[in-house]
């Protein structure tokens, strides 16, 4: 086992190591899906990659680009964000054959949506409650 791992330039950890669709890293000089960007995008932007990516079956780029609006949006909006990168998770554990995995992810996410959906916060023309429906379709069927 090394120590090493891929830094940025001001010393935060960056992963450069190639993945396959699920999120699973390759040998290094391997080829990878194009990795996404760690920068938040507004909102709708999120979204819409999101769902681009979970339609072309890379679940985790999804959660990865679900995680930098998480991180980056004003706390109230964090339930919002954080359940739906982890349906994501969910998608990508059952594509991977972990159904325990899934099924424990998809009631986090789920619980963390509700919980959100219950609050009245933006939820930028998304309808939790087919969101979730939907997530629930694909593990069980993954």
């Amino acid at each position: 086992m090394t120590d090493e791992r891929d830094r940025d330039p001001a010393g935060r950890p960056r992963q450069e190591r190639p993945r396959d669709a699920l999120g699973r890293p390759l040998p290094y000089g391997s080829v990878g899906v194009e990795p996404v960007s760690e920068e938040p995008l507004p909102p709708h932007d999120t979204l819409s990659a999101a769902k681009s990516l979970v339609e072309e079956g890379r679940p985790f780029s999804a959660h990865e680009v679900l995680e930098a609006r998480w991180k980056a949006g004003p706390e109230q909006e964090r339930d919002l964000w954080q359940g739906l990168a982890q349906l994501c998770v969910a998608l990508t554990h059952a594509a991977r054959g972990n159904g325990v995995g899934a099924a424990r992810l998809l009631e986090r996410g789920a619980g963390r949506l509700q919980d959100y959906g219950a609050g009245g916060g933006p939820t930028y023309g998304l309808d939790l409650t087919a969101v979730v429906a939907c997530a629930r379709d694909r593990v069980t069927t993954a």
